[in-house]
């Protein structure tokens, strides 16, 4: 067998792994992979010294295309190796697209950003709807050729309206929720449904500008700074553990106008960095932080 052939029956997998931080942990996983003759082809690992918990990513090369045998061999090392703690792994060929689902209400700039990244090759997930409580970008996800629920809600109607979004995201086997500008609090109960799988974006202009229209408050107060910051949703407002932010200088000639513009530029890079990331398992939750590998 020739080396191309060899490398053409292979197939790529990403580990992730959360552990209590012991010695001999990355030895094991190696092992474990060289068990099914696995070849690294990236390897990142932190030992975080406040949670004492330590984090691997890593993809490796196979010949087996079971994941599930990838990861009973790593599991089977650290338990030879006396590492009997709980352990989160985690293993899947890299060329799962995994299933997100987007939430929008009329703001449509990271809808369309999003659904741009996704039909141009950026973006490696699948996008089975999209669902919003205004009927306004119907036509957009139409265009895109994504199935779009219109689903309003008011206060009598919030239970039976995220009752259907759990319907969706289970119709659909969705992996990931992502609140592109959707204008609405999930209540407690949907946030615990979703936990660690829902991603909500918002102008990082809290807590000084609440309300309607914070760039035009932040343009009339003077901000020099205007960002975005990208979570995971929980049941405690935007106090999500955080996925990425990024910021953009303003000056005394910004109208309130420009502002808006230079914030929603903001959210969409954030935003669409955040999906990419967690797409790519880059993206490891431990308690109330995040573990980012590059």
């Amino acid at each position: 067998m020739t080396a191309q052939t060899q490398e053409a029956m292979s197939t790529s997998h990403i580990l992730t792994l959360i552990t209590p931080d012991e010695p001999g942990i990355a030895h094991a996983v190696s092992a474990g992979l060289l068990d099914v003759d696995g070849n690294i082809t990236e390897n990142a690992q932190f030992g975080d010294p406040g949670s004492q918990l330590f984090c691997l990513r890593t993809v490796v090369e196979t010949p087996t295309d079971d994941s599930a045998t990838v990861a009973d061999a790593v599991r089977q090392r650290l338990l030879d190796a006396g590492h009997t703690s709980p352990v989160k792994l985690r293993v899947r060929k890299a060329s799962d697209r995994p299933r997100v689902l987007i939430m929008v209400s009329k703001f449509d700039h990271c809808l369309v950003d999003l659904l741009y990244r996704w039909r141009n090759g950026l973006l490696q997930v699948d996008i089975p709807a999209v669902v919003s409580n205004h009927p306004d970008v119907a036509e957009t996800a139409e265009r895109y050729g994504i199935p779009f629920h219109h689903l309003p809600v008011t206060a009598d109607t919030k239970a039976e309206q995220e009752a259907a979004v759990m319907s969706i995201v289970d119709e659909h086997n969705v992996d990931l929720v992502v609140l592109a500008r959707y204008m609405q609090i999930l209540s407690d109960d949907l946030c615990q449904r979703l936990d660690g799988r829902a991603i909500n974006i918002h102008h990082s202009l809290l807590p000084g500008f609440k309300g309607a229209k914070p760039y035009h408050q932040a343009h009339h107060r003077g901000v020099k700074l205007v960002g975005a910051t990208a979570h995971f949703v929980t049941a405690q407002l935007d106090e999500g553990p955080i996925i990425e932010q990024d910021v953009a200088r303003v000056n005394h000639s910004h109208t309130a106008a420009d502002i808006v513009e230079l914030g929603q530029d903001t959210e969409r890079l954030v935003l669409a960095r955040a999906v990419r990331m967690w797409a790519e398992d880059r993206v490891l939750l431990i308690g109330d932080r995040t573990v980012i590998f590059p």
